[in-house]
């Protein structure tokens, strides 16, 4: 399996859309294999995610992602964990450990909100969602 952080200063980048360095890992057994390092910059969105692409990634973990990005991300096959801060190291011992949905790996302001974008929002166990318009004027 190959997982891709996208990278700033140490620790994951904020803001995925405009990242331009992306660390790919090996993963097997729960353990890095190996990695890598490719580079984002100057490329639009749909380039950006050809290469993701291209790079064989399955899982991309990462801070802040546009809609319009995430979307050609997953279409691409790839599964997003999206809101998440911290160091890269840290994170990715808690993806490892099957920890990285703790509270603090969450973005500032995200407590509780979706941390993995799907074909709706999936989200914390304890997080119960707001009803939709749709449905609170249809009970009334």
């Amino acid at each position: 399996m190959k997982i891709a952080i996208p990278v700033w200063e140490g620790k994951v980048s904020p803001v995925f859309d405009t990242a331009s360095r992306l660390l790919v890992l090996q993963v097997e057994d729960k353990k890095e294999s190996s990695r890598f390092e490719t580079y984002l910059n100057g490329q639009d969105l749909t380039q950006r995610c050809v290469r993701i692409q291209n790079s064989g990634v399955d899982i991309l973990i990462c801070g802040a992602i546009s809609r319009h990005f995430c979307r050609m991300i997953m279409a691409a096959g790839i599964n997003v964990i999206a809101w998440i801060s911290g160091s890269l190291e840290d994170v990715l011992d808690a993806y490892l450990n099957g920890t990285l949905f703790h509270s603090r790996f969450l973005m500032p302001g995200c407590n509780k909100r979706a941390n993995k974008m799907g074909n709706g929002r999936q989200f914390h166990k304890n997080h119960k969602p707001k009803k939709s318009m749709e449905e609170t004027s249809s009970q009334r």
